[in-house]
């Protein structure tokens, strides 16, 4: 293990999160110097605030002990417009086989349910469309697909939902 490489990484998150080294400190129940000695390379953190140290920097264990080095074995590359192609075909099997039918009923109240939203209101609201391409991004970076942040960028242009894909790109390694 690369003490400095961990020591960066942390420091990096950390920055992302405008954190200071007393905050990230606070937070955790250490001092600033012991933040500031991780982040120098000088030593490690404890392995019994590990846990607590990538919730609150919003990334995982293995980002941080691997200096940020992709710990992801990418299983498939995913562009933009195949995820948005994906929605799509999701709207076209209910035009093609009806709304009603127990096949696309199944898919959209499944979504509506684990997501506590209204996917068919995407189909007819094209911000709200973006914003479900963005979570299907960042769902497909979570089980080990790879996203290019300049066709993230050029597909969801700026805002919230662009930034967020982006950070879930970091903390998978890509930049």
């Amino acid at each position: 293990m690369d003490n400095a490489a961990v020591g960066k990484q942390i420091a990096d998150l950390r920055k992302a999160k405008h954190l200071t080294q007393a905050d990230l400190g606070m937070r955790l129940g250490v001092t600033f110097q012991a933040v500031s000695r991780w982040e120098r390379g000088d030593s490690l953190p404890d392995t019994a605030i590990l846990l607590d140290l990538a919730s609150v920097l919003e990334t995982t264990v293995d980002n941080i002990l691997s200096g940020g080095a992709s710990a992801v074995a990418y299983t498939r590359r995913l562009t933009m417009e195949d995820i948005r192609k994906a929605l799509w075909d999701l709207d076209e099997m209910g035009r093609l086989l009806g709304r009603d039918n127990l096949l696309y009923r199944a898919a959209v109240e499944g979504i509506n349910t684990r997501m506590n939203t209204d996917i068919e209101q995407a189909f007819v609201d094209g911000h709200l469309f973006q914003v479900f391409m963005g979570e299907a991004a960042i769902q497909a970076l979570r089980v080990g697909a790879y996203l290019d942040p300049t066709d993230v960028r050029e597909a969801l242009g700026e805002g919230p939902h662009c930034e967020a894909v982006l950070q879930a790109c970091a903390q998978h390694g890509i930049r």
